[in-house]
């Protein structure tokens, strides 16, 4: 007998429904008769609803029998929960027991964290739906009973279900995809499933550090070259990271301390930078868990304007890239920073020049020095800058415009 099956005959038992059924149903009346009676095609509209909306359970429904179990824990819910609800009654340990097995079951299938909560969410939107379709004019007692009793034992139930699932997840998936599950689920603003950071050797803080890193020359060759990435990387730094693309890696770090995180998160590009062996370039935004898409979106689009760097010298922020995310949303004001760069171009070294200069803060010195060439040839250089954009390096306009040029060549926004 499976475990689908097995799982069906507890609730079965659970329920009391060795009984005939006739004199089960004899025994409701109004709104829960009527709800017993649709338990079937309620519950079928569920999976056809659980299916369409959520590709992992798409997956798994491609199994007829994955497909049958799905269907008759659907009908043999809604049956109970009415049965419970007519008699203002909870569930019971044997109850508990079941969703918890039925929870085990979606884990061990590799259903994802954020799949589980929306697939509970739409049990939610589905249930109160069909008690308003079967409500009548005169349903007005039962229906105010049905909605009371849902809140306080559906958590109860979802708490049995998410840890079952939780020990589904970790007998199926490896530590590295669960930790890439924690991290998917927190960048979504879904509610993470008490104990399940704890059993990673984690915590949810109440703020992160979003940190993306991109890295160009093409994504890594395979999907178990990325997990081995991650799973380095999760012997230094316990944070949960994932990939969000094939060449962008998102961590969030804990957010105690601003300074400490957005140092500790720089030693974690640099090391990341290091095992793909490709040039880096790296964005961040602080966030507050339950809000952190937005965060996330902004540490995103620093990323695709921040220097692309061997090795990352500094964790870019909306502070050090205001100019060149602006001049990314407006291609007008692109199109020009471009010609300007392709003035620069004719050189000699223009650009490098003008980067030096600024990142010493326009110290003539300090700028010669660095690029190993004498002050004369450092004022020649700016001299043909001055030639070919008409604007002074050291000026307030050179300084606002040819910055934004540098970075955004240095981002290889222009190939």
């Amino acid at each position: 007998m499976n475990l689908a099956r097995q799982n069906q005959d507890r609730f079965v038992t659970s329920a009391g429904l060795t009984r005939a059924q006739g004199e089960e149903e004899g025994a409701m009346e109004g709104l829960y008769k009527l709800l017993w009676d649709r338990a079937d095609s309620n519950a079928r509209r569920a999976v056809d609803v659980y299916v369409s909306e959520l590709a992992e359970f798409r997956s798994v429904a491609e199994d007829p029998r994955a497909r049958a179990s799905m269907l008759d824990f659907a009908v043999l819910l809604r049956r109970r929960e009415v049965e419970l609800a007519a008699d203002g009654a909870p569930f019971t340990d044997k109850d508990l027991a079941v969703l918890a097995a039925y929870g085990e079951q979606r884990g061990a299938q590799g259903v994802s964290l954020s799949s589980r909560q929306r697939v509970l969410d739409l049990h939610d939107v589905l249930t109160l739906r069909e008690i308003h379709e079967a409500a009548g004019l005169n349903e007005v007692d039962h229906v105010t009973a049905m909605i009371g009793w849902l809140p306080p034992n559906c958590l109860t139930g979802q708490r049995a279900y998410a840890q079952g699932f939780l020990n589904g997840q970790q007998r199926s998936l490896s530590f590295v995809k669960r930790v890439q599950d924690l991290a998917s689920t927190l960048l979504a603003d879904i509610s993470v499933v008490p104990g399940f950071a704890e059993s990673l050797n984690m915590r949810v803080a109440d703020r992160y550090v979003i940190t993306v890193v991109r890295f160009s020359g093409g994504p890594l060759p395979t999907d178990r070259r990325r997990e081995e990435v991650v799973g380095a990387l999760l012997k230094h730094y316990r944070v949960p990271m994932t990939w969000c693309e094939p060449n962008e890696l998102v961590a969030l770090l804990p957010c105690d301390d601003t300074e400490a995180a957005q140092e500790h998160a720089l030693c974690l590009v640099r090391d990341f930078a290091h095992m793909v062996g490709r040039p880096c370039a790296t964005g961040a935004a602080t966030g507050r868990t339950h809000a952190l898409g937005e965060a996330s979106a902004l540490a995103r689009r620093i990323s695709q304007v921040a220097r692309i760097e061997t090795v990352p010298s500094r964790l870019h922020l909306l502070a050090d890239t205001f100019v060149e995310l602006g001049a990314a949303q407006l291609p007008q004001v692109d199109d020009w920073l471009h010609e300007l760069a392709q003035r620069l171009a004719k050189g000699p070294d223009l650009v490098a020049t003008l980067d030096a200069f600024y990142r010493h803060d326009m110290n003539r010195l300090h700028t010669a020095g660095t690029l190993h060439i004498h002050p004369r040839t450092l004022d020649y250089r700016f001299r043909r800058v001055r030639e070919l954009v008409g604007m002074d390096p050291g000026s307030l306009q050179g300084v606002r415009v040819l910055s934004a040029v540098v970075a955004r060549v240095l981002a290889g926004r222009w190939g």
